[in-house]
């Protein structure tokens, strides 16, 4: 695999990116180092990703991304207000990761489907987490009523769908709604991460919010690519542990809804598991079906 040329050095010299084409707000620069690791000459790893020093608003998606592109460093929020600090304090891991382009989606998610789906959910008095989901809503929880229409064999990838929107176009609304709303981040920054495509952003900065189910997030992204191509996916935001995708073209009907679903249960089982939605069919109708907004959490 090349590696990419890294922009972000030169902001060290040029914070405001004028050579890069950008007229960035005052911000800092976040590598994989521990704060007390800077060598005794002063130096420190490459730096993962830029993020501005002060809250994201409305419109500062769109004012970055045509500039940010022909630079080689893509879009992102950042959320710096969690219990777990910003990202200089997410224990980034981007040697950990191998490279997204090496693995198949479809081989990625049927193994987890058949991990998740098969072995951990079992009647509700063999499983926890699918215990309390019964005592709190009332609802089954054996494996059939799970992962229902499917059964234990992997269902095999979602159609594609067609967008209504530009991917990028709805990125960026979607971006200024998440800046504006506060509703998933805290205190969401504006960042630019180097990367070659918006699905391998997590990889690119090495982030470990999903290590309790996948600690090579490459093996995640290389679903973000399908979904890219598949659904017109862009990654928005990330928290310490929780991923926000704009969607471009969201499922309409009923079927296709749940067929993303079962991806989504095998990319992220606690969406199901440990959410408030007990099936795959009602998280389908709920969070899958005509939504321009996908957001993944593991515990």
């Amino acid at each position: 695999m090349a590696t990419l040329p890294n922009p972000l050095p030169k902001l060290a010299a040029d914070p405001g990116g004028r050579e890069l084409g950008l007229e960035l707000p005052p911000g800092r620069l976040v590598d994989a180092a521990e704060p007390a690791d800077t060598a005794d000459d002063g130096t420190r790893p490459e730096p993962l990703l830029w993020h501005a020093e002060g809250p994201a608003a409305p419109g500062a998606w769109s004012a970055l991304a045509p500039a940010g592109r022909t630079s080689g460093l893509l879009p992102l929020l950042v959320d710096a207000g969690g219990e777990q600090g910003g990202p200089a304090d997410w224990q980034l891991m981007p040697d950990e990761m191998s490279y997204p382009g090496d693995h198949d989606a479809e081989e990625v998610l049927a193994e987890f489907w058949e991990e998740y789906a098969t072995e951990e959910l079992g009647p509700a008095e063999d499983h926890p987490a699918m215990a309390a989901v019964v005592e709190l809503f009332g609802e089954p929880a054996t494996y059939e009523d799970t992962v229902a229409p499917y059964g234990p064999e992997w269902p095999g990838l979602a159609p594609a769908t067609t967008a209504d929107a530009d991917p990028d176009a709805r990125a960026a609304e979607i971006a200024d709604s998440l800046a504006d709303s506060g509703s998933w981040l805290k205190d969401p920054r504006i960042a630019l991460v180097p990367a070659r495509r918006s699905a391998d952003i997590p990889a690119a900065i090495g982030w470990a919010g999903p290590l309790n189910h996948e600690g090579d997030v490459a093996r995640l992204c290389a679903v973000l690519r399908s979904w890219e191509d598949r659904f017109g996916i862009r990654v928005v935001a990330l928290t310490f542990d929780q991923l926000v995708l704009s969607v471009a073209a969201p499922p309409t009907t009923t079927a296709e809804a749940e067929a993303v679903a079962a991806e989504h249960f095998a990319f992220c089982p606690d969406n199901i598991t440990q959410g408030s939605h007990e099936t795959l069919r009602a998280y389908a109708a709920r969070e899958v079906l005509d939504q321009k907004v996908w957001s993944f959490w593991w515990d």
